[in-house]
């Protein structure tokens, strides 16, 4: 069975809500003017009744003589039945009345040969408990007919209100629901080529406008996530492309001609540095790989922050020696994590910074805690890094100085994006911070329970 559009099941719904709003109106109304007719017919039974007890004072028996024919003149739709104490009927002012009437007092209604009528039972002498009872009867089957013929129309007006309502709503339905087709169209055309399409959020309604950004949004993640990964794709060949290029090369220039032994022995040797360089990028990649998919499960155990720096300080000494610069660490904390983890992306840190660092220049590492955990800051002095580029940093293959193609995995643009996936499965968070003459690399990690 098809399943109705959400157009058709509003204008159903407000179909709906109308014929029950107009039916509970129309019965309101049908009810309030029935009981207007029995207040009036109340009313003028009443007065008539006053007026029949003075004319008829004198009747005492079936044999005294009853003379009501001129308040009965006044009303022509009224009849008058006198009954003694006893029940027998003493008189009737017309020949058509209905042989058996109720006899309890007040008022009541009952119909009669097709004739509706508003029957009073009272008493001739209220003092009396022997008095003769009159029994008044108004004829209503006018009332009757209005009444009849106005649940007639509201049966109609039901009707027609209930189709009206079908009608506008499903207008008023689908012309609030343009901004949702074109929403739908714009997604129709989505596809990789064409993901700057994008919702004009200014001309959508306010229960759709938060939709719509949000829809923006997905739109601009998607086209950033697509555009990340056809530029990590165009890097992964560009990487690769020179060390299969140079293994290529220098494999066929050996086999040229024939060569003594110890030329092919270091054809193999320079041809296995290039392979651990691409076996290298593989694996930092498959890490990378693990990381995006929460597969980096770190170890927990109690760690001294500050040994772990001496220990990788006490590494870098000899290279930091050569280069010219002090490196020194302040502070100390202890944390639960993974020590290899842990010391292969401050390793990052530190080698980048010592790249980076001139002659007679500084590395600084301050380890501190805080109130939400601990930070440690890796600084070095040097030339800045431009704003604009900070936040790119932590991109794979990303090379803040493009010029620069150093032949070593640690340099291929996958450290810090390694460092990033660490500092992340550890809980923390990693940034960078930058001004003239100090670069500043911020980690951010939970306090140890």
């Amino acid at each position: 069975m098809r399943r109705l559009s959400l157009s058709s099941r509003l204008a159903l719904l407000f179909a709906a809500c109308t014929a029950v709003v107009s039916l509970f109106a129309g019965l309101l109304f049908s009810g309030a003017s029935e009981a207007h007719f029995i207040e009036l017919d109340q009313q003028l039974l009443e007065g008539k009744l006053i007026g029949l007890r003075q004319a008829l004072h004198d009747v005492r028996s079936s044999d005294s003589e009853i003379r009501p024919d001129e308040e009965l003149s006044r009303q022509a739709d009224l009849s008058l039945r006198i009954s003694g104490s006893d029940g027998k009927r003493w008189y009737d002012s017309a020949a058509d009345l209905p042989d058996k009437l109720a006899q309890q007092p007040g008022l009541s209604t009952i119909t009669h040969a097709g004739t509706d009528y508003r029957v009073l039972n009272a008493p001739l002498f209220p003092d009396k408990p022997d008095s003769p009872q009159l029994t008044l009867l108004l004829d209503i089957t006018h009332h009757q007919h209005f009444l009849q013929r106005m649940q007639r129309l509201i049966w109609l007006t039901v009707g027609l209100s209930a189709l009206a309502t079908a009608l506008l709503g499903a207008w008023a339905a689908r012309s609030g629901l343009r901004p949702l087709r074109r929403m739908s169209n714009v997604a129709k055309g989505v596809s990789a080529q064409s993901l700057n399409a994008r919702l004009p959020e200014e001309s959508m309604p306010p229960e759709l406008a938060q939709l719509a950004h949000q829809f923006n949004a997905m739109l601009g993640r998607l086209d950033d996530s697509f555009q990340r990964l056809s530029a990590f794709s165009a890097d992964i060949a560009h990487e690769l492309r020179t060390p299969l290029s140079n293994l290529l090369t220098h494999t066929q220039v050996t086999l040229t001609r024939p060569r003594p032994i110890e030329d092919y022995r270091e054809a193999l040797h320079s041809n296995l540095e290039e392979l651990q360089w691409m076996a290298q990028l593989v694996n930092d990649m498959l890490y990378l790989a693990k990381a995006d998919h929460g597969l980096l499960m770190p170890k927990r155990e109690p760690l001294q922050l500050g040994h772990e720096v001496d220990v990788l300080l006490e590494f870098f000494a000899p290279l930091a020696e050569d280069a010219r610069v002090t490196m020194s660490r302040e502070g100390d904390a202890g944390i639960e994590g993974d020590r290899g983890m842990l010391r292969r992306a401050l390793s990052n840190l530190l080698d980048n910074a010592l790249r980076f660092t001139p002659a007679d220049g500084e590395i600084r590492v301050r380890i501190s805690e805080h109130t939400a955990g601990l930070r440690l800051n890796i600084e070095n002095t040097g030339d800045g890094i431009d704003p604009a580029l900070l936040q790119r940093l932590f991109d794979r293959f990303y090379r803040a100085d493009p010029a620069r193609q150093e032949s070593s995995s640690e340099h291929a643009g996958l450290g810090l994006a390694i460092t990033q996936s660490i500092v992340r499965a550890h809980g923390g968070q990693i940034r960078c911070e930058s001004a003239e003459g100090c670069t500043r690399f911020v980690i951010e990690l939970p306090r140890r329970d």
